[in-house]
Formats: structure tokens, C-alpha cells, sequence
């Protein structure tokens, strides 16, 4: 699937309607920041719902706390993810690794972030992610040459975010 933002240039999507419908691609708009991205198998996408009120009232912050949640979730798996001023997400070099595209309404987040795992980096040609054509886009998988179980990487990023964000973790049974 690939997810338009609030501010996307449809023309970021290269695809046509025949390949969208032979790679059973859906395309939908979204209320998030950002321009265009895939959503699919292999990325895990969190949509954190938080209010950042009283003390975290500034947007800017809250999108740079998820990118430093997933530089770190990345470094335990031995990769060094890095912020490029000017450009939202985590980088692997010049390789976007982690999207993020986020809505924050009366201080309540919606929306977040998505981090490529084993994703099948293939559906990237068919758009210029993020409208930013002169970078690649990458994968753990890709940059380990290995699979990478989804539930392990989700568990360090939640350790991550509580660490983060000063909260705690409560597993539900």
C-alpha cells in the first residue's frame, strides 16, 4: 500500500495504474505529515497515540525522540542509523531505513513511524519516497544480509520508546 500525506505531490507516485493493479498496490490518502511511502510485509509500523501534554508540547521534539527510539532500536542489531538535517527519518548512509509521518491534534499524536526489516525494497521504485529522489531507501534485512525476526525488533523498539518517552511497559496477557 502506499500512503499519500497531507502534503504529498501525487506525481511521486511512478507507478501507473496497471502496474499499481498487477502488484496489487492500493494508494490511499492520509491525514499524516509527510509525502508518499509504502506500507507492506516486512516493516514494522507503529502508530504511537500519546498526549504530549503538559511537558513535550513541541512537535519538532516528538519527531526527533522517534528517530533517536530507532537509531537505538537499529545499533543493537550493529547498524548506525544517522538524521540528515533537513530530512525527516533515520539514514543509513544515504539510505532511508525508518519513515516517519506524524499528526498531532490538541497534542494528541496519531500516526508514527515505519521501519524497513525485511521489507521488499522493490516497491520503492514505483514511487520517489518521502519526494526525495536523490536517496535510496534500505533494509535491516538488506544491510544484514539475513532475515530478521519482526517480534524481536518490535520488542527493542517498545524498550526503546519507554526509555525514551520516560514511560513504562505493561504487557497485556
Amino acid at each position: 500500500m502506499f500512503t499519500l500525506g497531507r502534503g504529498a505531490d501525487s506525481s511521486n507516485i511512478l507507478a501507473d495504474q496497471q502496474q499499481l493493479q498487477s502488484n496489487s498496490v492500493e494508494v490511499h490518502e492520509t491525514g499524516r505529515g509527510g509525502d508518499v511511502t509504502y506500507h507492506g510485509p516486512g516493516q514494522l509500523v507503529g502508530y504511537p497515540i500519546i498526549n504530549l501534554k503538559p511537558d513535550r508540547g513541541d512537535v519538532h521534539r516528538y519527531v526527533r525522540d522517534i528517530e533517536e527510539v530507532l537509531i537505538r532500536t537499529i545499533a543493537e542489531f550493529g547498524v548506525t542509523g544517522t538524521r540528515i538535517p533537513g530530512l525527516t527519518g533515520v539514514w543509513v548512509g544515504n539510505e532511508k531505513i525508518a519513515a516517519i509521518g506524524v499528526r498531532i491534534a490538541r497534542w494528541i499524536t496519531s500516526h508514527g513511524f515505519a521501519l524497513n526489516v525485511n521489507t521488499d525494497l522493490d516497491y520503492f521504485r514505483m514511487i520517489v519516497p518521502c519526494g526525495i529522489s536523490d536517496r535510496g531507501v534500505t533494509s535491516l534485512s538488506r544491510l544484514l544480509a539475513q532475515d530478521i525476526e519482526l517480534r524481536d525488533v518490535a520488542r527493542i523498539v517498545a524498550s526503546h520508546f519507554a526509555d525514551v518517552f520516560y514511560r513504562e511497559i505493561t504487557l497485556l496477557a
